[in-house]
């Protein structure tokens, strides 16, 4: 969920800042080029102030700056020059028909076109020229013209024009927005900061609300949630949750004691009836069917009774888990079946790695063990094998057996393992149902499973798994 949950904040996050930062941009453009322009609104007044005194138009050889040159010409282009050499933007004053008054440097035209051509045109008619465009630092041919009117007597007799490179003001923008862009970075990885903290404060109970539910899924009933962190609502979703496994907990405890304490008090009045039908077995002739049918059903019903017992302490009796040598353990069982198995004429054999370690019960394994191969066994016929595999896989231990016996369909494997379920083709072989039911008990308590699945051509094939490494 935290996975889904982050993206979406920072998206959201991101556009936020994004809709903050391009604007900021935008503004920082501008007032940049703001600057620009009023500078050279005030150098061009400034030359108009120089300009209005020179009252006389220019001749070829003044223009040529010789000793006849107006005094206050030459003041003026002397600036005009200074200028140019020392800041690189053109600037001219101009009369009214385009002719040059002075410039610098010397060839300036007078704008024809764009822009400049239209602050010529709004300085003539005694206005200042209105802001030019706006330059982005990508935009290297742009330039900033601005124009001036030079007033004498109150008509416009002369236009200062400049003309303004934008490198060093493209720079100045560059590096405005580079410090806009690692701001927002900041912010964004604050907000990033900020946004794991919350969707941790708040997916945390959900984090320990799934591991707990995992937890009583898997037969750990005892699993809790500390209502102590996260959101109100998530706070009282853990209090009822708790209430309610206290609940679940203490139904099924019910029902375990009930089926042990059922089973327990039925043994000894069915030892009784056993008992006493052995002694009216006595008085009967030897042969009697009926006593026969009888005895039987009697030791079928001791032997589900034993099944209850034990599959009610299963689901009861917490795993002493501990490191297991499981290779040998499984070795071990194997040696223990194999004299039914000779009896039986069922070929039972070990494969595998002499020693694999994990985290198991010993006590729990063997008896699935023993449930597993009596099952392998029960059904496979004289002549055929039974083959006990181990072998590690990644996290877990392989324990696999495999029979030839008759199998089941692929129907039928998703039953196996039920109370009580046994497939309509064996009703005929001994058994109460629930051998593989207290094999999964045990191992479901220490962390393992069991799986079924066809053995080709013909058999079942059952394969338990215990973790490598401790829960």
């Amino acid at each position: 969920m935290r996975t889904r949950l982050l993206p979406l904040l920072i998206v959201l996050m991101a556009a936020v800042l994004l809709a903050l930062g391009i604007p900021l941009g935008v503004i920082t453009a501008g007032v940049e080029q703001q600057k620009v322009v009023v500078d050279r609104i005030d150098d061009a007044a400034r030359f108009a102030s120089l300009a209005q005194f020179v009252t006389a138009r220019p001749s070829a050889a003044s223009r040529a700056k010789t000793p006849e040159e107006d005094e206050r010409l030459a003041t003026l282009r002397a600036e005009l020059t200074r200028y140019y050499g020392l800041y690189g933007i053109r600037a001219g004053v101009f009369y009214r028909d385009h002719t040059p008054m002075a410039a610098a440097p010397e060839d300036l035209p007078v704008p024809t076109d764009g822009e400049g051509a239209q602050a010529f045109s709004e300085a003539l008619a005694g206005r200042r020229s209105h802001d030019p465009h706006q330059v982005w630092p990508w935009d290297d041919t742009g330039r900033i013209p601005v124009a001036s009117p030079v007033i004498r007597d109150g008509d416009v007799v002369a236009v200062v024009v400049t003309d303004s490179p934008t490198g060093q003001m493209r720079a100045r923008i560059l590096h405005g927005w580079l410090l806009i862009a690692a701001g927002e970075a900041a912010a964004l990885l604050v907000a990033i900061g900020a946004a794991f903290r919350l969707t941790g404060w708040v997916l945390r109970p959900v984090r320990v609300l799934d591991t707990a539910s995992h937890d009583i899924a898997t037969g750990r009933m005892n699993a809790r949630v500390a209502a102590t962190a996260g959101p109100p609502e998530l706070r009282r979703l853990a209090r009822s949750f708790n209430e309610m496994a206290d609940h679940v907990e203490e139904v099924l405890e019910q029902q375990r004691a009930f089926v042990a304490d059922a089973s327990h008090q039925l043994r000894n009045p069915l030892a009784a009836l056993l008992l006493r039908i052995e002694l009216l077995a006595l008085e009967l002739p030897d042969g009697n069917e009926e006593i026969a049918s009888v005895r039987t059903e009697g030791k079928r019903l001791a032997r589900v009774l034993d099944d209850l017992l034990g599959l009610a302490l299963a689901e009861h009796t917490a795993a002493d888990l501990q490191l297991t040598d499981v290779a040998a353990l499984t070795a071990e069982r194997v040696d223990s079946w194999r004299p039914l198995a000779d009896d039986k004429g069922v070929r039972l054999a070990y494969e595998g790695h002499p020693a694999v370690t994990g985290w198991a019960d010993p006590v729990a394994l063997s008896s699935a063990l023993d449930a597993v191969v009596d099952n392998a066994l029960k059904f496979t016929p004289a002549g055929e094998p039974v083959t006990v595999a181990v072998a590690a896989d990644g996290a877990y231990v392989r324990i696999t057996v495999a029979d030839r016996g008759p199998g089941l369909a692929e129907d039928e494997l998703a039953r196996i393992g039920d109370r009580f379920w046994r497939s309509g083709r064996h009703q005929n072989v001994s058994g109460s149902g629930l051998g593989l039911s207290i094999a999964r008990a045990l191992l479901a308590a220490g962390g393992a499973t069991i799986a079924y699945a066809p053995h080709p051509p013909h058999g079942l094939e059952v394969t338990v798994s215990v973790p490598r490494s401790a829960p």
